[in-house]
């Protein structure tokens, strides 16, 4: 059976909120030529080639926030980059209310295989949100890309337009919540094209005619990521109220079950007791289209009540991406205790560094680094405390393994790599390129 909300279609601003389009992200071209002394001329003119053909294309990449998340990091450096390529590509956001955010967040834990059971309101007002979205999308498009569980459905009330249509799910899908699956299924199946991090991720009884991997990547480039000079990063970790000269670690990662910040500080805790005056950072940014993050946020901070070495940092207090920078440039060891992870961004940004990380063998994480290449893959509490206290008593080593882990992530995970990738999906889809 189709899906339909209340037997129609919205009008555009019908219900709470007036919107009349989709919300239009401001970015500028950026030359592809800024990357060249990383990532080489031979690569800079492989993507100029891939992307002559598609001169003049019409692409719109559609998701729910500009903040707080791996896919608004990527999208902020990727558009630019098309834009810069003679490619009119357009960054779009929907708009919702807060109730369908909670519900979305709740889809998006069922497809990482949580418990959920989705009552006929939810449902509906998923599906009204998405109506409403499609009927907002008023431009015409070459190509649309649509990020995550959020706006899934808009290609199903949208219709085609005219236009290619690719859904890219950032998210770990291997074992989802089964009945979450049937309800996405319907949406899932109008796409020309599905993308996945990782073949792993692709649901057993998902059937498509285009399954795609591709791999995230991070912007070297970016503010998050360009090389700072040590000292303002000691100045700025200092400024933050954190002892410059004694030893630390960090996790920056969403407040969310799923990257364990509580079992990062039972890690800390254990590490401590070798290590006297450690002190630990949690890095966050409270992201609009998650409101779990206040319940995450809560129980950290009544865990970290009366502990003056643990340092609780948001954007809510103007932790940005130089900070997140900083931090991760000169902590000791990042951790990043995933349970469940579609990639980890931060892992490769930490990587780019030099900086040594001890992650949870989970998701994209191993596809990232390997033991002594960036860091240290562990399987429990006991193996991340045992790593994590061989990085801080062999410093040396530990700054071996973290230059090996830039040079992997120089040559696997650029913005640019992922640039080429997804100009190549696109001219398989193009009537242009034959």
């Amino acid at each position: 059976m189709g899906h339909v909300y209340n037997g129609g279609r919205l009008a555009a601003g019908e219900g709470k909120g007036e919107w009349t389009v989709l919300d239009h992200v401001d970015v500028g071209p950026r030359p592809l030529k800024a990357y060249a002394h990383i990532v080489g001329e031979e690569a800079v003119q492989e993507i100029e080639d891939l992307a002559a053909p598609l001169r003049g294309a019409r692409i719109a990449h559609i998701n729910a926030t500009t903040y707080g998340g791996g896919v608004s990091e990527l999208l902020r450096s990727i558009v630019p980059l098309y834009r810069g390529l003679g490619i009119q590509c357009d960054w779009k956001l929907i708009s919702a209310e807060p109730p369908f955010f909670s519900i979305t967040k709740s889809l998006h834990n069922a497809l990482q295989g949580a418990p959920y059971e989705l009552t006929r309101a939810a449902r509906e007002t998923y599906l009204m949100y998405n109506t409403r979205n499609a009927q907002l999308l008023e431009e015409q498009y070459d190509f649309i890309i649509v990020h995550d569980p959020q706006p899934a459905a808009m290609r199903y009330f949208r219709g085609s337009a005219g236009a290619k249509w690719i859904w890219r799910c950032h998210i770990d899908t291997s074992e989802p919540n089964e009945g979450i699956l049937d309800f996405m299924l319907p949406f899932l199946a109008e796409y020309d094209a599905l993308v996945f991090t990782m073949e792993r991720f692709i649901p057993p009884r998902l059937q498509h005619q285009r399954l795609v991997t591709m791999t995230p990547a991070i912007d070297p480039l970016s503010p998050k990521n360009m090389t700072l000079p040590k000292g303002i990063c000691h100045e700025i970790r200092a400024w933050r109220g954190i002892d410059p000269y004694r030893p630390l670690l960090t996790q920056v990662s969403r407040f969310d079950p799923w990257k364990d910040p509580i079992g990062v500080i039972s890690v800390y805790r254990l590490v401590r007791r070798e290590v006297p005056g450690l002190q630990l950072a949690l890095l966050s940014s409270m992201a609009s289209d998650d409101p779990e993050v206040w319940e995450i946020y809560e129980e950290i901070i009544a865990e970290t009540r009366g502990d003056d070495d643990i340092h609780v940092l948001t954007n809510l207090i103007g932790v940005g991406d130089v900070e997140v920078n900083a931090f991760q440039a000169c902590s000791d060891v990042v951790l990043q205790r995933s349970i469940r992870e579609g990639f980890g961004l931060v892992v490769s940004e930490t990587m780019w560094k030099g900086t040594p990380v001890v992650a949870n063998r989970s998701g994209g994480i191993p596809l990232q680094m390997e033991d002594r290449v960036g860091g240290f893959l562990v399987d429990n509490t006991e193996q991340c405390v045992e790593r994590t206290l061989y990085l801080l008593h062999h410093p040396a080593e530990a700054r071996t393994i973290g230059l090996a882990g830039r040079e992997r992530v120089r040559r696997r995970f650029l913005i640019t790599r992922l640039l080429a990738d997804e100009l190549r999906l696109v001219a398989s889809l193009s009537p242009r390129v034959t």
